[in-house]
């Protein structure tokens, strides 16, 4: 059986406006439907049946169009954070409770082509408590914020990046829960700050990803993401 999956998707998406101050990220039309239609069918694809959906900004909107998932053939809660903004760690951590020992995290901007069960089986193979997949991005597809050498994540750091960093977050993880209650990391943080403390003790696992991630939260990832869609649902 799959684990679950938290979609972050709280943001205010401020780098959209003026396009998301009326609407949040995840309910963005993308080739015909609200975009988290999409990612829910990719999700169903890859067999994973619960989903846990932190929702923030304007996140009564995507609880209205998902509803409890049923009509996704999915079941879906939400973990909300429309009375304060907890970052992406905090929110992670708010849902704890609905998430269970180990659980898929991934972006509400995100549609990503990568096997889920394949992630899963390399993760149970090895006693890590994390996993993050990543791409060989060299700056092509936003900033490179890896440096992975000799199958070991070495360093993550989105915001200093160096000339040897390759990589990119690929914008998937399995965590266990554990991870959150090991050390006080507060009410409002980031997962970053999570991820490295998992590098650095040597907890993360890497998976490398041979396809690259599709996105929506620039205007250039937009129309990109909208482009990919299009064609991928002409093919079917």
């Amino acid at each position: 059986m799959m684990p679950p999956i938290a979609i972050l998707s709280g943001g205010p998406a401020t780098r959209l406006y003026p396009v998301t101050q009326a609407i949040p990220k995840a309910m963005l039309e993308v080739a015909g439907k609200p975009f988290i239609a999409h990612q829910l069918s990719m999700l169903k694809k890859n067999g994973i049946n619960r989903i846990i959906i932190c929702i923030g900004y304007l996140g009564e909107q995507i609880k209205a169009f998902v509803k409890d998932g049923r009509e996704f053939g999915l079941e879906v809660d939400y973990s909300s954070d429309t009375e304060k903004l907890r970052g992406t760690g905090g929110a992670v951590k708010k849902a704890l409770d609905l998430l269970g020992e180990v659980f898929f995290l991934m972006y509400g901007d995100s549609y990503l082509n990568v096997d889920f069960k394949s992630v899963s089986e390399y993760f149970f193979s090895r006693q890590k408590k994390g996993l993050m997949a990543i791409f060989k991005n060299n700056n092509q597809w936003d900033k490179s914020n890896i440096v992975y050498k000799n199958g070991r994540l070495i360093k993550y750091d989105k915001k200093n990046t160096t000339i040897d960093m390759q990589y990119i977050d690929y914008g998937l993880s399995l965590l266990r829960k554990e991870v959150f209650l090991d050390k006080d990391y507060g009410e409002v943080f980031d997962l970053a700050d999570v991820y490295r403390d998992l590098i650095d003790s040597g907890q993360m696992l890497a998976y490398e990803v041979g396809e690259r991630f599709f996105e929506i939260g620039s205007l250039k990832g937009l129309e990109e993401a909208r482009k990919y869609l299009q064609e991928h649902l002409e093919e079917r």
